[in-house]
This record gives C-alpha cells, sequence and structure tokens, in this order.
C-alpha cells in the first residue's frame, strides 16, 4: 500500500514538486538564519577567542566585554601576580581610535596591546609575516578582515605606512583573527607602543591575562583575585560567554532573526498544507476506491503519513544542502569568515519540519477520513 502511495504522490508532478519546494525553502529559511545568528553573536567573544593562553581574565569591576571595558590602574597588574596559583600575568590593552591611510581616508580601528616580553594577546595564526616583526620600531600587525576594509582586492598591506593619533604606524604582518562583531579592523602592536597609539588618560590598562599554576583550575584562581584584589575575573568560557549575552541582552538580533525563523515556519505551513489538501482533494477518488475495497482507515492513514513522510524527508535534505551550499559559497567573504553550523540548528529545523508535516498531514487527512466508498460510484 505504500508504494501505491508514493506512486499516487510522484504521480502529480506539479504538486509533488510544489510539496519539495515549500519543505525546502522553510528549512533553508529556518536553518540559515540560525546558523547565522549563532556565528553572529558569537562575535561578541571574538575577543576572548583571538588570546588562546588565558585561563583568567581581569578588569576592572564594571568592564562587561572585551569592547566594553572600563581602564585600571598599572599597579592592578602587581596586585594580580602577588596572588597565590598566579603562573604568569600580563597587561593587555583595546582601546579604539581612527586611523588615516596614505589616501587621507579616516577609518576607525581597534588598537590591541600585547605583552612586549612574550606577545601573549596575539592571535595563534599569522597569515602572512610572523609575530616577531613587532620587534622592529612603529609596527602593527592588521587583521584579515581589516585588510579587506581597508585595501583594495590584491593590494598587499606589507609595508604600508599609516597615520594613527599623529604617531607613525607600518603594517608589518597580518594575523587570522576571528572578526567582532562589527567586523572592525583591529591593529595589534605591542603594550608600550600601544599607550603611545591611544589618547592618553589616567589609567590605560584594559585587561590582565592571567594563567593558572598546577594543581589549581582558572575558576579557583578567578575566585582567589577577585577575594583579594576587589577586581573582577571571569575565566575563559565565562568571559566568551558575557561577550554573547551583551549582545543578545542590548541588541534586537534576537528579535529580528526569530521573526524570520517563525515567518519561515509559516510559510512552510501554509505553501505544504495548501499543496497536500490540493493533492488530497484531486485524489479523492482514489482514496475513495480503496475504501470501497476494503482498506481499513488504518491504512490510509499510513499511506497518507508515507507520502507526508517522503516529501518531508527530501524537502528537508534539499534545504539543508542549500543551507550548506550558501555557507561554503559565502566562506570567502569577510562577514561569513569562520562559520558553520552548529549541529543543533540542523536539528531544530528537523524537529520544525517534522511539525509542519504533522500539522498539514493532519489537515489533508481529515478529507480523507471523510470520504465514503460509494464516492467513488458518483
Amino acid at each position: 500500500m505504500n508504494w501505491i502511495a508514493i506512486r499516487m504522490l510522484t504521480g502529480d508532478a506539479q504538486k509533488f514538486y510544489g510539496l519539495l519546494f515549500g519543505i525546502a525553502f522553510s528549512t533553508l529559511l529556518i536553518t540559515q538564519q540560525l546558523t547565522v545568528f549563532v556565528n553572529l553573536i558569537e562575535r561578541g567573544a571574538s575577543g576572548v577567542y583571538n588570546e588562546p593562553t588565558a585561563d583568567v581574565w581581569v578588569m576592572d569591576e564594571v568592564s562587561r566585554t572585551t569592547d566594553v571595558n572600563f581602564p585600571m590602574p598599572s599597579t592592578a597588574l602587581d596586585s594580580v601576580r602577588g596572588v597565590e596559583g598566579v603562573e604568569w600575568a600580563v597587561p593587555h590593552l583595546r582601546a579604539n581610535a581612527s586611523v588615516r591611510t596614505r589616501e587621507g581616508d579616516l577609518e576607525g580601528v581597534t588598537v590591541i596591546g600585547v605583552d612586549d616580553a612574550t606577545l601573549i594577546g596575539l592571535p595563534a595564526r599569522m597569515a602572512e609575516g610572523s609575530a616577531d616583526v613587532l620587534s622592529q620600531p612603529d609596527t602593527v600587525i592588521i587583521d584579515d578582515v581589516g585588510v579587506g576594509n581597508l585595501f583594495e582586492a590584491g593590494q598587499s598591506p606589507i609595508g604600508v605606512r599609516l597615520e594613527l593619533n599623529d604617531q607613525r604606524a607600518v603594517i608589518r604582518g597580518v594575523a587570522d583573527a576571528i572578526p567582532s562583531f562589527t567586523s572592525q579592523v583591529s591593529l595589534y602592536t605591542k603594550y608600550s607602543q600601544a599607550l603611545q597609539y591611544v589618547p592618553g588618560t589616567r589609567n590605560r590598562l584594559s585587561f590582565i591575562l592571567v594563567s593558572a599554576a598546577d594543581g589549581i583550575t582558572p575558576q579557583q584562581l578567578a575566585d582567589r583575585i577577585q577575594a583579594d584584589t576587589g577586581l573582577r575575573a571571569r575565566t575563559r568560557d565565562q568571559f566568551a560567554r558575557d561577550g554573547v549575552d551583551f549582545i543578545i541582552e542590548n541588541t534586537g538580533i534576537p528579535i529580528n532573526f526569530g521573526i524570520t525563523v517563525v515567518l519561515g515556519f509559516i510559510v512552510g505551513v501554509a505553501i505544504v498544507g495548501l499543496t497536500f489538501s490540493l493533492f488530497i482533494r484531486d485524489n479523492i477518488k482514489q482514496f475513495g476506491a480503496l475504501k470501497a475495497i476494503g482498506v481499513r482507515n488504518g491504512k490510509i492513514r499510513g499511506m497518507v503519513a508515507t507520502q507526508a513522510g517522503m516529501v518531508g524527508l527530501i524537502g528537508y535534505a534539499l534545504g539543508l544542502l542549500g543551507t550548506v551550499g550558501f555557507i561554503w559559497g559565502n566562506s570567502g567573504s569577510a562577514f561569513f569568515k569562520g562559520f558553520y553550523i552548529p549541529w543543533e540548528v540542523p536539528l531544530i529545523s528537523l524537529v520544525a519540519m517534522i511539525v509542519i508535516i504533522t500539522i498539514t498531514g493532519w489537515l489533508a487527512l481529515r478529507g480523507v477520513m471523510k470520504t465514503e466508498p460509494a464516492a467513488v460510484f458518483r
């Protein structure tokens, strides 16, 4: 009987492809929007992810993320180094500035000062050049996304001179970094050099990066630092989550993406429900004939379920492939750099498709159940 149901479904090519389109489009819309949403809000933690060595981030008690911070006095570094369980602690500066290019254009940048001796604070990988170039005077390393913002395609940034707060800055390397939420240009330099590039204030220290000694967990060390110094200390995972939560709580991104996902669900129900109902209506005589020869309602339900399941499975696979193709096709864009599809997203889309198929199948099945065997003879 299931084979008959499949033949009935594929026999009307127009409605069959309409059902596939409805499921595939709805899956694509839900999966693609959820994927972009997850990757976009994770950009709020990019500053933490780009620094792979620190176990604990220490900051002023009012600081919230790598981009929303309040500078501390330089004496805070010695206080943190004196806490038991600290293997090493280094300064880290993050500040906004404006850079003037050779063409005279102004561009907002984030100046990131890394430890002079160890260069802790740099991304783990370099796209061009090496971290050793920071030993040269007036040197900055630009992130690869910043290259696309400041320079034309194919133009090398190496050796280009910039004017940063009336100071000379020469690009001598390109870092392979995760873009920030705003995709702003990031310039990495030594901490001592960064102090000259950003406007002077009494307190300049943005963060203190700390590594835990053997035998102590990052959480235990963070609790000790807070108790001994009064500063805010967060483990790497906690501070990354703080950046994500800040975007969720202070922007309209969740609402906007949520509306799109809901619309994708509604469109799926509308298109599939209407097309499936038309398909059942056009084949009502066939179902009546099956009832006339003794096929029970349970078998009829199984046939409709087979038709709905087949459409849902194929349409879901096509929508998922469309999302993969979309992400892969745009992987070369700076906006989509590092985007991936979390395993939870296809699972959520699958649940949504099951709900759509269940709703539309139930609505279509009502007409079949009301059909009397005598309808075939009318």
